[in-house]
């Protein structure tokens, strides 16, 4: 009987292991799938020498995050590696913005787009310098962030705060306007920020357009040495040396639950573990609760708020085996481990604007991948292992594009869809699809299907829009891993602070867990927070 049963073996499942191994705990780890990882794998099903990540790749989170940083993976046999330029983002006539590792090189590239540029780059760098340990402490521990705020706060004083609080406010296109004169960096800010479900108008899309960027100017947009499973192998390896244990093709149908309390989980083969301390459930909130938790454990309201529940939208992703690099007519892009495709920020807002009404884009913004660019491990020399991603509606009403598109995602679909990503890539490198030796094109149910946690093909856990962040994720409540449930805890990205691989849900459910086994907590405090999360959710 061990002390904990961790649901999911995905990035957070495994921190969370890790957390509770590291206080002594006896730890195992159910994964659905035949291998632990969910969507940081890669594989050879592309082409035999060639290694494709199957959704995550680059991870600047995972390298600013003090949880992942914390575990120390790199003793466990992770090996980051860099592209010679972070990120790019070409423009018309073979330009191309830059994020360099040297901010003074970064700097000197947008000075040559826009005069001006380059030192205001420098301003908003140097004020993540100042702030990027207590900022992200905050916004990766479980809210409200008390330690991190009041540091926070001293460092900046009341009306340097309450700037900083505009400023991470903004919609990032307006941050863009008002900080740079170019378009150059203004790409680079809305670029990064479209990584999550947001638009460039969206309230709040400068923290995750300013955040990324500036993580990856301070510590670059690194990939594991070998594929993304390499990440999952280091975090397995470090919590199998602390005697825990991952089980896969062990699908969990339930979680056994006793006045209040869980118990335990059964399993599909009809095997009852019982869990002597908690359950931590690395699964969407949507899967937890009236799924794995059956609603007459739980209080009513919270059935209403989860149909409330919005996702972030799904997305469409092409790998491809190329026979060489991909022919940029902007040369700088070449160098970049990352590059975004779109022709300008309005190009953005249209793509955000077609999701927004239920219509598939007609020139899809693409993020876009140059693994060999960034790990030589990758694919045989000279050549390059690729992919794109963009996103597309949950429910496809209409398509912006001359293919007939409507969602429903079969052979014929995929194909013309994939050669519209392909269209893109194309335009900006002329004869990139005489390099193509093999693709393969992952629709959104073709995500779910290989990870039930991407559900309809959302890779965030849930949308990063406002209105479910902080203390509204997954649900108005107060924002922490805790559940409805005695010993139940939210270890998905469902739960605060989101999607990503920070592996900081996964550490705050951890950590609930192991406050809650504290005597007073245990047999005081708990008993009267569940109560609590009961009365709160009563209509």
């Amino acid at each position: 009987m061990p002390d904990a049963v961790v649901i999911g073996a995905g990035p957070n499942g495994l921190v969370a292991a890790n957390v509770l191994a590291d206080a002594g705990w006896d730890v195992l780890v159910l994964e659905a799938q035949d291998e632990p990882g969910g969507g940081v794998r890669s594989d050879r099903g592309v082409h035999p020498e060639y290694v494709s990540d199957f959704c995550s790749s680059f991870y600047p989170l995972a390298v600013a995050s003090p949880v992942i940083r914390a575990l120390e993976l790199e003793r466990y046999g992770l090996r980051w590696r860099h592209a010679p330029a972070v990120l790019a983002h070409p423009l018309p006539g073979g330009r191309c913005a830059v994020l360099e590792h040297d901010p003074d090189r970064t700097a000197a590239g947008l000075d040559a787009l826009a005069p001006g540029d380059g030192e205001a780059w420098l301003r908003l760098y140097g004020r993540w310098l100042e702030l990027s340990d207590d900022l992200l402490q905050a916004v990766l521990t479980p809210f409200p962030p008390v330690r991190p705020g009041l540091a926070l706060a001293a460092r900046l004083g009341a009306a340097d705060g309450l700037r900083m609080l505009r400023l991470l406010a903004l919609p990032v296109r307006r941050l863009g306007e008002e900080e740079f004169t170019g378009e150059g960096a203004r790409l680079l800010l809305a670029g990064s920020a479209l990584h999550a479900d947001l638009s460039p108008e969206s309230v709040g899309s400068t923290v995750f357009g300013w955040i990324l960027t500036m993580i990856g100017q301070q510590y670059g947009w690194p990939v594991p040495e070998g594929g993304a499973s390499a990440l999952t192998a280091a975090l397995v390896r470090r919590l199998e040396e602390r005697g825990g244990e991952v089980r896969c093709s062990a699908a969990v149908t339930s979680v056994i639950v006793r006045e209040g309390r869980a118990l335990g989980v059964r399993t599909a083969d009809g095997e009852a573990v019982r869990a002597r301390r908690g359950v931590l459930a690395d699964v969407p909130a949507t899967h937890l609760y009236g799924g794995l938790v059956g609603w007459e454990h739980l209080p009513s309201r919270l059935r209403d708020d989860m149909r409330r529940f919005q996702w972030d939208t799904p997305a469409f992703k092409v790998d491809w085996a190329l026979s060489g690099p991909i022919p940029w007519s902007a040369p700088e892009a070449a160098r970049a481990g990352t590059v975004h495709v779109a022709d300008g920020v309005n190009a953005l807002t249209e793509q955000s604007a077609m999701l927004a009404t239920g219509r598939v884009p007609a020139d899809p913004f693409l993020l876009l991948g140059q693994m060999t660019t960034a790990d030589a491990s990758r694919s045989p020399a000279g050549t390059e292992s690729a992919w794109a991603y963009t996103h597309v509606p949950h429910e496809v009403r209409a398509d912006g594009g001359p293919d007939g598109v409507n969602g429903v995602w079969d052979e014929r679909e995929r194909q013309a869809m994939a050669d519209r990503v392909e269209a893109v890539v194309e335009r900006h490198a002329p004869g990139f699809r005489r390099r193509v030796l093999d693709r393969r094109v992952l629709s959104p149910l073709t995500m779910q299907e290989h990870d039930a946690n991407l559900v309809g093909g959302a890779i965030n856990g849930g949308t990063a829009a406002v209105h479910q962040q902080l203390f509204f994720r997954p649900v108005p409540g107060t924002g922490r891993a805790g559940t409805p449930v005695r010993g139940l805890y939210l270890a998905s990205a469902s739960a605060h602070p989101g999607g990503g691989v920070h592996g900081a849900c996964g550490a705050n459910a951890a950590r609930a867990a192991l406050s809650a086994e504290a005597p007073v907590r245990r047999f005081l405090l708990a008993p009267a927070l569940s109560s609590a999360r009961r009365l709160l959710s009563r209509p």
